[in-house]
């Protein structure tokens, strides 16, 4: 099956990265631009207007160096595959994040436009850690469907 993989070299420590990508709000702040739903084990992102999330993620691995989430509700490429952050420290201050977004059940134009858009939210995420500055949704999303 094939996979997402982005590597993101960020200029923050580990620990600021670690709490943007297991903490809901963090969440919001580099990925959604909106509040989530849920009890920090699973959760609902949501995108712009809709009052129905986009999908809805458990919580199956939180440790300091690797956060994992199922996808449990969304489209249909993306039930039943993983979202994984491997969070490595760089440098004195620095941190390096391997992302892969697995298991998809196959490669295709859907998938291509996911891997763009997770690159620039992953972008986000980067500079949101080191500077405070983030584009989230709709500022981020690059590949548009509608």
């Amino acid at each position: 099956m094939p996979d997402i993989l982005h590597r993101v070299s960020i200029d923050a420590p580990t620990q600021r990265v670690h709490d943007l990508i297991a903490a809901t709000d963090g969440i919001a702040r580099w990925w959604t631009g909106r509040p989530l739903d849920g009890n920090g084990a699973r959760f609902g992102v949501y995108f712009g207007d809709s009052d129905k999330p986009a999908a809805v993620m458990q919580v199956v691995a939180d440790q300091p160096d690797e956060i994992t989430w199922r996808v449990e509700e969304g489209p249909d490429s993306w039930i039943g595959t993983l979202v994984m952050f491997t969070i490595r420290p760089h440098g004195a201050d620095g941190t390096t994040l391997l992302f892969t977004h697995a298991d998809w059940p196959e490669a295709s134009e859907f998938m291509s436009g996911c891997s763009t858009n997770w690159g620039a939210y992953l972008t986000s995420l980067k500079t949101g850690a080191e500077s405070g500055q983030f584009a989230p949704y709709p500022h981020g999303e690059i590949s548009r469907w509608s």
